[in-house]
């Protein structure tokens, strides 16, 4: 389909909203005029993925851990590309990818995979059952509790296969998460936007 015949609020969501008024907050909107929207919004989500890196590797450095974590660039993706779309809310995000993290772990705790090999070694039974279950689990548990966040299927995928096992390493990617979020909230309030403290925005009922 193209963006002309998408309902309103699919369309909303496809426009460079935050291009477009961090430019006029910053007074640079005469570049909008000068070059085409899209090359921009493309250096803004850029410009943010960059930061979003050192945000990670910054924590990774202050807490001795390895803190690049290939859940959170979807994560860091939603909140400037579709910062009003609820799944990119910090009440989502960080419910998100803490619900997760609890699933991903139980399950290895609950078949005794805490210390054995990686998936990538090793793939038995119940390293199968260890992966799909906490997925379907934290699938449902989004939907339960309104958080709906979809990197956090990657989030438990990469705990509950082995890759991420340490407690206090799963302890550092909430504390990604939650830095990444701040620079979310900064960035979106910054350009203007109504982007939530912590909830998702309620939609606004027709006059």
């Amino acid at each position: 389909r193209s963006v002309g015949d998408l309902p309103p609020r699919e369309t909303r969501l496809l426009e460079p909203e935050v291009v477009r008024s961090l430019f006029a907050r910053l007074q640079l909107t005469s570049l909008l005029h000068r070059f085409p929207e899209r090359p921009l919004w493309a250096l803004f989500v850029f410009i943010n993925a960059f930061i979003s890196l050192g945000i990670m590797a910054a924590v990774g450095m202050a807490l001795h851990t390895p803190d690049i974590f290939p859940s959170l660039g979807p994560t860091a993706f939603l909140f400037f590309f579709t910062p009003s779309s609820p799944t990119a809310s910090p009440r989502n995000t960080v419910l998100g990818h803490a619900i997760g993290i609890a699933c991903g772990y139980a399950m290895l705790l609950l078949f005794g995979l805490t210390h054995a090999p990686p998936a990538i070694q090793v793939m038995g039974f119940h390293r199968l059952l260890a992966a799909s279950l906490p997925l379907a689990l934290t699938g449902s548990l989004m939907i339960l509790l309104k958080a709906a966040h979809p990197p956090a299927g990657a989030t438990t995928l990469i705990i509950s296969l082995g890759i991420v096992t340490k407690p206090f390493y799963l302890l550092v990617i909430e504390i990604a998460v939650i830095a990444l979020t701040v620079q979310a909230f900064v960035i979106n309030r910054l350009a203007g936007l109504d982007y939530p403290i912590w909830s998702p925005r309620a939609p606004r009922a027709k006059s």
